[in-house]
Order: C-alpha cells, then sequence, then structure tokens
C-alpha cells in the first residue's frame, strides 16, 4: 500500500501591492513622526509666546542645561582649540611661518561654525538623553496622564521652559566654549610658535555677520534640542525598556538635527549675503 502525501500550502510570492507597502511604510513614518514633531514644536512656541512658562522652572531649567554643562564645555572646546591651533601652526610652519593671522582666522572659524556647533552636539548628548529620559519615566508612570486629568497641559508644564532655557542657555555655553578654545589656542601658539598674546588676539577677520551666524545657530540647536528629546520621551511606551529606547533615540535624533540646522544656517547665510 502506497502513501500519497499531500502538497502543502503554496509558498508566499511577492506582489506589487506587498512591494509598495514595504517601500511606502517607512515614508508614512517618517512623515508622521515629522508632523508629531512639527505640531509639538510649533505648541511649544505657543505656550512661550502665551507667557505660560513658570519663571521659577524656566530658573530651574537654566541651571540644569547652562551651568551643569559648563565643565563639560569648557573641557571639550578647550582641548579642540588647544589641537586646532597646534595643527594648524604646524603646517604653516611647514609651507610659509607666518603667524600673523593664526589667531584672526582661528576666532573666526570658532565663532561661526565650530563653537555652536560643538557645544550643541554636546548639549545634544548629555541634556537630550536626560530631557528624554525623564519625561519618558513620567510617561511610563503614567504621572503625564495624571498632568492632563489635573487639566495641567504636559507642553506648558514640560517642554516650553526646557526649551526657553535651552535656547538662552546655549548662546552663554557658546560664549564660554569661544573663550575657553582661544585662551588654551593663544597659550600653544605662545609655548610652542612664540605668537605673542596680541598678535593672536587680533580680530580683522570677525565680523558682524560670523556673529549673527553663531548666534543663529545655538539660538537652532537650542530651540530643536528639547523638543526633539521631549517628543521622544513622550512617545516611550512598555516600561524602562520604553524610557532606554526613547534615550537612544533621543540622542540619535538630536544630534543628527544640530548637523542639518548647522548646513541648513550656513547655506542661508551664505545664500543671502555671500552670493
Amino acid at each position: 500500500m502506497t502513501s500519497t502525501s499531500r502538497p502543502g500550502p503554496p509558498a508566499p510570492t511577492s506582489t506589487p501591492t506587498s512591494f509598495l507597502a514595504g517601500l511606502g511604510r517607512p515614508v508614512v513614518l517618517a512623515f508622521r513622526q515629522s508632523k508629531a514633531l512639527a505640531d509639538l514644536f510649533i505648541d511649544t512656541l505657543v505656550a512661550i509666546f502665551r507667557g505660560k512658562v513658570s519663571l521659577r522652572a524656566f530658573a530651574d531649567q537654566c541651571f540644569e542645561i547652562g551651568n551643569r554643562s559648563v565643565p563639560f564645555v569648557l573641557i571639550t572646546l578647550g582641548v579642540l582649540g588647544f589641537i586646532t591651533v597646534f595643527q594648524v601652526a604646524y603646517q604653516i610652519q611647514q609651507i610659509l611661518p607666518d603667524f600673523s593671522m593664526l589667531g584672526a582666522a582661528f576666532i573666526q572659524m570658532m565663532c561661526r561654525e565650530f563653537a555652536p556647533t560643538i557645544t550643541g552636539l554636546m548639549v545634544a548628548t548629555r541634556v537630550g538623553s536626560g530631557i528624554a529620559a525623564e519625561i519618558g519615566s513620567m510617561v511610563v508612570t503614567e504621572q503625564v496622564d495624571a498632568l492632563r486629568m489635573c487639566n495641567a497641559d504636559p507642553v506648558e508644564y514640560l517642554i516650553a521652559p526646557r526649551t526657553l532655557a535651552s535656547g538662552l542657555m546655549m548662546v552663554v555655553l557658546t560664549v564660554v566654549g569661544i573663550v575657553s578654545a582661544t585662551v588654551t589656542g593663544m597659550l600653544i601658539a605662545k609655548a610652542g610658535y612664540q605668537v605673542p598674546y596680541q598678535t593672536f588676539l587680533k580680530l580683522d577677520l570677525v565680523t558682524t555677520k560670523d556673529v549673527l551666524i553663531g548666534v543663529v545657530k545655538a539660538l537652532a540647536y537650542g530651540f530643536a534640542i528639547p523638543v526633539i528629546a521631549g517628543q521622544a520621551g513622550l512617545e516611550a511606551r512598555g516600561g524602562s525598556a520604553g524610557v532606554g529606547w526613547a534615550t537612544t533615540r533621543a540622542v540619535v535624533n538630536t544630534s543628527f538635527a544640530v548637523i542639518v540646522l548647522d548646513f541648513l544656517v550656513s547655506g542661508l547665510f551664505f545664500v543671502l549675503f555671500d552670493r
């Protein structure tokens, strides 16, 4: 007696519909995330302009974002200034041993590019992760739901004070970073290449546009970081694992936003003033 085997179910085949769905799903997800971020940013600006920000919460966040980041920025920008001036001066010495414009070019580069951007990345890693972890913990422990039940807007209570404080403190931290990098660069230029202090501190190349670019970048980073990190925290789900996911997402997204905003602001000023 022979046994006959029945054919199994047909293997799933890829159809044009499933292929298009696979392509469209990331696009739809990115669009939804972008819309949610834009809505949160608009709600935050509305809360700020309506004067809904608590002065006490604003002062607390200024201390948390600004004061606690000062050592981080001082050390990072100081080391960056030390290394940059040393490497540039070494190359100048090999080609044309004229250090008269070394300090002027370095200070200009710090004002318009390095100081705000490096400071923004440092704040994104430290402050962005902290905001996402704190708000994410409040979400998974239902404290945000309790705020809504008490007729308190979480955006006004959690996001707006951090955004306003971050915008102000980013400008202050950028100035601190410029001073730190300039001091260490000046010291290595004097010790290693005998560049006089007054020669290094020349501001011949620094213009109002350079200062304005640095301020606009610092403000853009300062306003973007808390909103992006806050959105990641508000979307945390699933207990401690969700908080960890939100923290990682906040660090990645805020760092990427700093790079993108750096490109956009630089391109905008180039189009408006340099063409």
